[in-house]
C-alpha cells in the first residue's frame, strides 16, 4: 500500500495536470482574491490580463465588460499602434477593423454606439494604464474603444477615463503592432 502525505496531495495533484494534458487556467494571472479583470488573447502574441477598476470607473467597466460577453472584440484588430518618435499606446475596439485595411481613415470613428460619459477619477496614464478612447472634442463620447499606454502621459490625466491597469502580459503589449488580431476578450476573475 501506497502511503500519500495529505498535506503534499494538493501539490501532487497539481504537478500531474501535465501528464494529464490538463492545465490550469491562467487566465486571472496577476489579479488579486476578489478582483475583475480583461484577459486579452492576442494571435501570436499571448495573453494580456487586464485589471478592472471598477470602483472608480463603474460604467465604462460594465461597457467594456458587456462588449467583452459578448464577444464583441472578438477578431478586432488593433488599428492604432504609435511607437515613433517614443512609445505611446495601442488602440482596439473599433469593429471595422475586422475588415478595412489598417491605413483606411475612417478607423476609430465606429463604435458600439452607446456613449459613456467621462468619469473622472484618480488613476493616471502611466506604463500599463487602459483608457477609454473618445472623441477629442467631447469627454462624454467613450464607447467600445481603448487603449493601453505604453508609457507615461501625465497629459492625458483628467482627460480621458482610466478604468483598468495591465497586471500581467506587458512584454505582450509592447510586442503589438498594427494589424494585430484579437482572438478573444473576456471577463476572468480570481
Amino acid at each position: 500500500m501506497i502511503e500519500v502525505n495529505m498535506r503534499l496531495l494538493p501539490v501532487l495533484v497539481l504537478a500531474s495536470f501535465p501528464l494529464m494534458g490538463l492545465v490550469p487556467e491562467p487566465q486571472a494571472a496577476g489579479l488579486s482574491r476578489g478582483q475583475v479583470g480583461l484577459r486579452v488573447s492576442i494571435e501570436g502574441k499571448g495573453d494580456v490580463v487586464i485589471r478592472l477598476e471598477e470602483s472608480k470607473a463603474p460604467q465604462a467597466c460594465a461597457r467594456i465588460k458587456s462588449l467583452a460577453s459578448g464577444q464583441f472584440y472578438d477578431g478586432q484588430k488593433f488599428f492604432k499602434v504609435v511607437k515613433q518618435p517614443k512609445p505611446f499606446l495601442v488602440q482596439c475596439g473599433d469593429p471595422n477593423s475586422r475588415t478595412k485595411p489598417m491605413d483606411d481613415s475612417s478607423l476609430g470613428t465606429w463604435s458600439s454606439g452607446t456613449k459613456i460619459p467621462f468619469e473622472a477619477n484618480d488613476l493616471k496614464h502611466v506604463r500599463g494604464a487602459v483608457g477609454l478612447a473618445r472623441l477629442s472634442s467631447n469627454k462624454n463620447t467613450g464607447d467600445s474603444q481603448f487603449y493601453i499606454m505604453l508609457d507615461n502621459a501625465p497629459f492625458l490625466d483628467g482627460q480621458y477615463t482610466v478604468f483598468g491597469q495591465v497586471v500581467s502580459g506587458m512584454d505582450v503589449v509592447d510586442k503589438i503592432a498594427l494589424g494585430d488580431k484579437i482572438r478573444s476578450v473576456s471577463v476572468v476573475s480570481n
